[in-house]
């Protein structure tokens, strides 16, 4: 079937979708995971005590629950809101001791499956909908998402250059866009999104993001200055194999694929494995575990791809900028400890102007702050690696929502949520641009 495009050089909102239907042939809609989350629930409770929070986490650990928030039954204390996904197997098991130790608990979402096949539902309609331009308000598989950033390069030229910064565990390639006018050598912003191979809302972002730039370079005064004085880095997937994996196989995938030889566990944490008090607090030293730190700092090859791009460029480099979700934050260094950065007084007040711009569009309240005391402490991050390495602005997002759809966080809400994120990220551009080191 022919490819209903554009000609050459039209906007990137109608960029031609050729890859017709190919959601609905994708393995992991066609058989939704082979029915494997039929009558699993997830659901939410809040430890008022630390013996209630100790007994949580033993029988948390017993029933092999998958924790949704936060990431680490380790984190789990008395005041914290924890969402778990639960097999059908056990759900009745959990429910009944949180009944009987009169533990208050909400259930978020009655039957996972259920939900999955009816947000399946609406993705194949809205495809048909756009069989004609390439549609932003829908999750794009890897290999979607790989053609359009090949497209771009060859229809965008003026502003897209794309280039591969090495290969995964599994072999694919690890792309990047330059995102800029071209001209002599500038400073630049790096985005990356999908360390987590679950959290689809961010891919989604980084789409976003590169289709309003072109879309509004010509017509938007920031903008134009942003791509004139800046080249954006940006990395839509940068967990390939687990994003992939969690199409396929598991939708709640969140490492990385590579092999452990002495466990039959797969995987590492891609934001626990950067060279920065690697392994310490909030990481994990068992491979079967999500926040599993790996066998050595930077032993992802995707991980050592980005640090090695990072550390040839961070002259350059002045913002470091991953989306994650979910929480609904805005967090700067430190991750792995309490402590106050030393340019805290730029960073905090770009933060402050960029969650106010957030809130502005929909009334979307985010939380900010150093991720040590805003989230929890985690060492190994990404985004302490590049403030230590010389990245004076690095932020992390949690993007949409605080919980009621998690990971699941449907199609509707892209816009909405790009919408909003889009101009906290131009305010810290801006904020970059106008003053501070």
């Amino acid at each position: 079937m022919k490819c209903l495009g554009k000609r050459r050089g039209q906007t990137a909102a109608f960029l031609p979708l050729c890859w017709l239907f190919l959601k609905i042939l994708q393995p992991g809609h066609s058989h939704l995971y082979n029915n494997r989350y039929a009558g699993d629930k997830v659901i939410r409770f809040i430890p008022k005590t630390e013996e209630e929070a100790y007994a949580l986490k033993k029988i948390s650990h017993q029933l092999k629950v998958d924790l949704w928030q936060p990431s680490s039954i380790s984190y789990v204390s008395e005041g914290t809101v924890t969402d778990v996904h639960i097999p059908q197997s056990g759900s009745r098991a959990l429910l009944a001791f949180l009944q009987e130790a009169s533990i208050q608990y909400k259930v978020l979402i009655e039957d996972l499956q259920k939900t999955l096949e009816k947000g399946s539902r609406s993705q194949t309609q809205r495809n048909r909908r756009s069989l004609s331009g390439y549609n932003y308000e829908v999750y794009h598989s890897l290999e979607e998402i790989q053609s359009w950033m090949h497209h771009l390069n060859k229809t965008h030229s003026g502003l897209i250059h794309m280039f591969s910064i090495g290969k995964s565990y599994e072999g694919r390639p690890l792309f990047i866009l330059k995102l800029g006018r071209r001209t002599r050598l500038k400073r630049a912003v790096w985005i990356d999104c999908g360390i987590h191979a679950r959290e689809w809302i961010s891919p989604a972002f980084c789409q976003w993001f590169v289709k309003e730039a072109l879309l509004t370079y010509k017509s938007d005064p920031a903008m134009r200055k942003m791509l004139n004085h800046l080249y954006f880095y940006i990395m839509p997937v940068f967990n390939v194999d687990g994003y992939h994996f969690s199409w396929t196989n598991d939708r709640f995938w969140r490492k990385t694929r590579s092999r452990n030889s002495r466990f039959r566990c797969r995987g590492v944490d891609a934001n626990r494995n950067w060279k920065v008090k690697w392994c310490d607090e909030g990481a994990s030293m068992h491979p079967c575990d999500d926040t599993y730190c790996g066998p050595f700092p930077e032993s992802e090859p995707e991980v050592k791809a980005v640090a090695s791009f990072l550390r040839k460029h961070r002259q350059h480099i002045r913002a470091y900028l991953s989306f994650h979700a979910y929480a609904q934050m805005l967090l700067y260094p430190y991750s792995y400890k309490y402590a106050t950065i030393p340019n805290f007084s730029c960073v905090e007040s770009a933060a402050y102007k960029a969650v106010n711009a957030l809130q502005s569009v929909y009334g979307v309240q985010y939380r900010y702050g150093p991720a040590s005391t805003t989230l929890y402490v985690s060492s190994g991050s990404s985004m302490d690696w590049a403030y230590k390495n010389g990245i004076p602005y690095a932020f992390a997002f949690e993007l949409r929502d605080t919980g009621y759809f998690g990971f699941l966080l449907p199609e509707m809400l892209i816009k909405p949520t790009c919408t909003e994120t889009m101009l906290a990220v131009k305010n810290i551009t801006m904020h970059l641009l106008k003053k501070c080191p």
